[in-house]
This record gives structure tokens, C-alpha cells and sequence, in this order.
């Protein structure tokens, strides 16, 4: 049985928001990454982040 590997945290201190280059947060839950301003959420798949807006998930 194999296991989804762990998004590293320190990897976000050098990750920023390809479309508005700002902070993002991690969703632990989700798996994703959050930029609030611009309103996306980057997944992460298999412990790598996915830093393409046309993957980000629009938020509400």
C-alpha cells in the first residue's frame, strides 16, 4: 500500500502566487496551496505543487 508523500512546508516559504506573486497558505485538508488575492488554490499532487493558474481552483 503506498502513501500520497507529505507536502515539505519549508517549500512555502519559497513559493509565491504565479499570477499576483504574492504569500501563499497551505490547505492541509485540501491539499492545496491559497493565494487569497488572487482568489485560486493550487493543488498539490503527489507532495509536489501544481504553480499553473490554469490547474488553480477558483474560490468563492
Amino acid at each position: 500500500m503506498s502513501e500520497t508523500p507529505e507536502f515539505d512546508r519549508k517549500m512555502l516559504e519559497a513559493l509565491v502566487c504565479p499570477q499576483t506573486h504574492g504569500v501563499l497558505s497551505y490547505d492541509a485538508e485540501r491539499q492545496e496551496l491559497v493565494s487569497k488575492a488572487a482568489h485560486l488554490a493550487y493543488p498539490i499532487r503527489n507532495g509536489i505543487p501544481v504553480m499553473l493558474i490554469d490547474e488553480a481552483r477558483a474560490l468563492d
